[in-house]
């Protein structure tokens, strides 16, 4: 290979190097989002069963350590696949997990982050990934007629409780995680962000001045990561267009940790090779300088 391709490495994601949740949970900075694994429309059972849970022990197998799911992803069949695949955990699995939807239908998804839903969705969560604690639970979203400090007094209490370790927030602006703070501390933070999608940079520019994980949802820009320039460089790199987007959320911040997902053993491991992709300065500074892909 040229010099500036990435080498041949042992695939696994801890070559993305660590990031500390709360001070207390240690994961590699590569993580695995699990929406996918469900039907079409985020509902229901895979077409094909096996091949989900071959995909998530093949997760754990190339050293991805830290899981993201929700209730509302099936609805329950995301949950419920990885207990089935993965039950009994190894010790150093974070399953992060989330609430605060009702899913009426295929691609249909309705608000509700009142107290009592919350708290029957973390019930439901423990049992489903046959947990007597969640790691890391986050509030999928503000409900619009819900107040934001109800929610996440419910998540606060239950964490006194015991049913869940760390708090984290979902599809929030920087005045929700300072509202939120105020009540319980918070853990991570995970909004739609990707090298295609940076609306939210001052989210995570806010994560970073305070030490709080940054967990970017469609952190492949939902296959938006075309583009001359992504291109060129995956070309000169002898790697794909994807696995530079991905090395770009990796030196983006240290508190980055990007989860894609996927329900191809294949673009699992794509994903992961990403892990021993260095970006130079040069290429991180002239792929931040672009503000929109080319069409």
């Amino acid at each position: 290979m040229k010099g500036n391709t990435m080498k041949a490495t042992t695939l696994s994601a801890a070559r993305a190097g660590t990031i500390t949740l709360g001070g207390e949970l240690t994961v590699n900075r590569l993580g695995f989002g699990a929406m996918r694994l469900t039907g079409d429309g985020i509902w229901g059972p895979p077409k094909d069963r096996a091949a989900a849970i071959a995909v998530l022990r093949r997760a754990v197998e190339l050293d991805l350590n830290f899981i993201d799911t929700a209730d509302s992803y099936g609805p329950n069949v995301s949950e419920e696949l990885i207990a089935e695949a993965l039950a009994p955990y190894r010790k150093d699995l974070v399953i992060a997990t989330k609430g605060g939807w009702n899913r009426p239908g295929p691609n249909q998804w309705t608000h509700d982050a009142s107290p009592a839903h919350l708290r029957e969705a973390v019930e439901g969560s423990l049992k489903r990934l046959r947990l007597d604690r969640i790691d890391l639970y986050q509030l999928h979203m503000p409900d619009p007629v819900v107040p934001l400090d109800a929610s996440i007094d419910s998540l606060a209490n239950m964490r006194l409780e015991g049913k869940i370790r760390l708090v984290g927030l979902s599809n929030v602006t920087v005045e929700h995680i300072e509202r939120a703070r105020k009540i319980v501390p918070i853990m991570s933070v995970q909004n739609r962000y990707s090298f295609a999608d940076r609306e939210w940079d001052n989210v995570v520019d806010y994560c970073e001045r305070n030490g709080i994980a940054f967990i970017p949802w469609f952190p492949l820009g939902a296959g938006r990561v075309a583009g001359r320039l992504l291109e060129r460089i995956a070309k000169a790199r002898q790697v794909k267009p994807i696995q530079i987007a991905l090395a770009w959320l990796l030196k983006r911040s240290p508190i980055m940790l990007p989860i894609p997902g996927t329900s191809s053993i294949a673009h699992l491991e794509e994903n992961i090779q990403a892990a021993s992709l260095q970006l130079s300065e040069n290429e991180y500074l002239e792929l931040t300088g672009i503000t929109e892909l080319a069409s």
